[in-house]
């Protein structure tokens, strides 16, 4: 089989620019990109893995200002910089610098009056990053029909008009567009802004596949210009297959195939360019040994049974009844970290794996278990999503956006806000732990498993709660933990729901501050004093513990007290005598000699030594007199008078 690979195929310039720099801002600060950096999925997703993520929309910076934002090579509109920087948001212009240019011919150009005709995709970053730049009029067309329609509804103004065009847009299809607008319209200048690397990749591909058996286009299914390389060589060859990496390529419908050639658009990371090639290559050298009935077949993809014959820490050789043995090494074992392979591998033991290549390097196969394993678990996995199946795994990683889950050597994704149903800041303390979730997204082809803890934490709660307020009324003692503390009272988790004990009914006495009594994880018993559709009010004030109970005794007319000055009025100073019973001592009944406030004569905290002169239980009033345990002051006669 010859194989003919695209010079020109793979990242081109802006692209490559726009990546390296995203890379760079990794780890340094909170990193965003203002829509996917490129359109690649595999780019897209190793750059989350190192903390840059992506944005839709600004509002979704609501918050944040200690970030940074990369401009995708695709550009944005004029106010998406001005809303960033009226946020004080760091921004990282990674905006290719052709299409930079057409920004700065859009802007100028309709700033001095001129309609702007826009040759492309409507629906494209690009063009609408492009229009962002337009103050006046500008149109966006896409095909012929679309600019003969434009042209009658201009041609009857005297318009000077100003032409560009996307920067991956089709090179022959823009200079038809062209041709139209020139022959109807005056006053026209045309600017050559399709990229010249895009040009350059659409010839070249249209020259390989007018001359090869089966042609095969890479790149993402969102990519503009990998869509165009698509449809250029599908023109001209008839096997034409669209792939974003190669596990979307089946080799077999290449066996018969005598001539291939490969392009790939400008989002395609140069390394699975070369996997696709280098695998269209061993499948050439393979149809090469089938020749020879003598030996054993093998093929990339093809799954095979074998025996272990060695076992090292980090590789397990295995016997193929190939011409050579085969490797499996740690990373295609296991997607578990810190793992010694000799622990779960033995010599002797039979495992089916998949051929990953047929040739290493140095002559011996390189196969996957956790391919084999990880595609026998995702029939599982689909059967759980689609019955709403619990599922059990362990967290092997915490990530700055969620939990890696394994599950049977499959990856599983949770969110950070699909965790728990509360926000947690912290997500390390689930690292190795074994969760409970179910699938909200299966696409194994994408490598998006999404799971969801947060919907049995909530289903749980709900039914604990449920079951909490069939066996809870008004007067029962309950115990709970201190779940949360505020400036009003405490929050008692009951186990299915949470009670409030309000700072007023947290003692009979007085209490400055909840926090300066209860802390989060302390264990409360307390009684419920109400229950109000979902609310539960607490309170630690027990009948038994009531200190008037007993108080016509303990605070009868006549008895001696002492007691702790609490607070003071103009008219006299409030005494505790115990938590929750207070007296007064009237400004009158503190001496004799005439006193004018109570702090003339006390401070708060003072403790004193009366006499009740007044008590009115059912008013829980009582009256205090220092003036009661004092002697009279002696009056001095009058002198008498001869």
């Amino acid at each position: 089989m010859e194989i003919i690979l695209a010079k020109s195929a793979g990242f081109c310039f802006g692209v490559q620019r726009a990546v390296d720099m995203a890379y760079e801002q990794a780890g340094h600060r909170e990193v965003y990109t203002f829509g996917p950096i490129i359109h690649n999925e595999e780019v897209i997703e190793d750059l989350k893995s190192k903390g840059v993520n992506i944005i839709e929309d600004l509002d979704e910076l609501e918050g944040k200002s200690d970030c940074t934002v990369v401009i995708r090579s695709h550009g944005v509109e004029k106010k998406v910089y001005d809303d960033l920087n009226s946020r004080g948001i760091h921004v990282v212009d990674a905006t290719c610098p052709f299409v930079k240019k057409i920004h700065n011919i859009v802007k100028n150009d309709s700033e001095a009056g001129r309609v702007i005709i826009i040759v492309g995709d409507p629906n494209h970053q690009e063009v609408k990053g492009i229009v962002g730049w337009c103050s006046g009029e500008v149109h966006v067309v896409d095909s012929e029909e679309g600019i003969i329609s434009l042209i009658d509804a201009l041609s009857d103004e005297n318009h000077e008009i100003s032409v560009v065009s996307q920067t991956t847009f089709n090179l022959n299809k823009f200079n038809n567009i062209v041709d139209i607008i020139r022959n109807k319209l005056y006053n026209v200048n045309v600017y050559e802004t399709i990229c010249n690397a895009t040009a350059v990749r659409q010839k070249e591909a249209k020259e390989i596949a007018s001359r090869v058996d089966a042609m095969i286009v890479i790149g993402g299914r969102n990519s503009s210009n990998t869509q165009k390389l698509y449809d250029i060589s599908k023109k001209e060859c008839e096997n034409t297959y669209y792939i974003q990496t190669l596990v979307d390529l089946d080799l077999t419908t290449f066996e018969s195939v005598s001539r291939v050639g490969i392009t790939a658009g400008a989002s395609t990371p140069n390394y699975i360019i070369k996997e696709v090639h280098s695998s269209m290559a061993e499948l050439s050298f393979e149809q090469m040994l089938e020749n020879d009935e003598s030996k054993v077949s093998i093929r990339q993809g093809e799954l095979v049974d074998g025996t272990v014959i060695d076992v090292k820490p980090d590789e397990i050789v295995v016997d193929i009844k190939y011409k050579s043995d085969g490797i499996i090494t740690k990373s295609e074992y296991t997607n578990a970290p810190n793992v010694d392979l000799t622990e779960l591998v033995h010599v002797g033991d039979p495992i089916t794996v998949k051929v990953i290549k047929t040739n290493d390097g140095e002559g011996q196969v390189a196969l996957s278990y956790k391919q084999v394993a990880a595609e026998k678990v995702n029939e599982k996995l689909e059967e759980a999503f689609n019955n709403g199946e619990v599922l059990k795994g362990k967290v092997i990683q915490v990530v700055k956006g969620g939990l890696n889950v394994n599950v049977e050597e499959s990856r599983v994704f949770i969110p950070a806000s699909l965790v728990s149903d509360v926000y947690e800041k912290n997500l390390d303390k689930y690292l190795d732990q074994e969760i409970e979730f179910v699938l909200t997204e299966f696409n194994p082809k994408k490598r998006r498993i999404i799971g969801n803890r947060k919907k049995l934490v909530v289903e749980q709660k709900a039914e604990a709660a449920k079951e909490l307020f069939a066996r809870i009324e008004v007067g029962m003692v309950v115990e709970g933990t201190v779940k949360n503390v505020t400036d009003f009272g405490a929050f008692i988790d009951l186990g299915g729901a949470d009670g409030l004990l309000h700072i007023s009914e947290m003692s009979w006495g007085r209490v400055e501050s909840p926090k300066k009594v209860f802390k989060v994880g302390d264990k409360v018993k307390a009684f419920i004093k109400a229950i109000d559709g979902e609310k539960i009010a607490l309170s630690l004030k027990f009948d038994e513990t009531n200190p008037w109970v007993n108080a016509e005794e303990k605070y009868a007319i006549g008895n001696v007290v002492k007691g702790r000055i609490a607070r003071m009025t103009d008219f006299g100073a409030f005494v505790e005598l115990e938590p929750g019973v207070d007296a007064l001592l009237h400004v009158s009944q503190i001496s004799y000699e005439h006193v004018a406030k109570p702090e003339d004569v006390f401070k708060i905290g003072d403790e004193i030594e009366a006499k009740i002169v007044d008590f009115k239980p059912e008013d829980k009033k009582i009256s205090l007199s220092i003036k009661a345990l004092q002697e009279p002051p002696v009056e001095e006669e009058a002198p008498v008078e001869e």
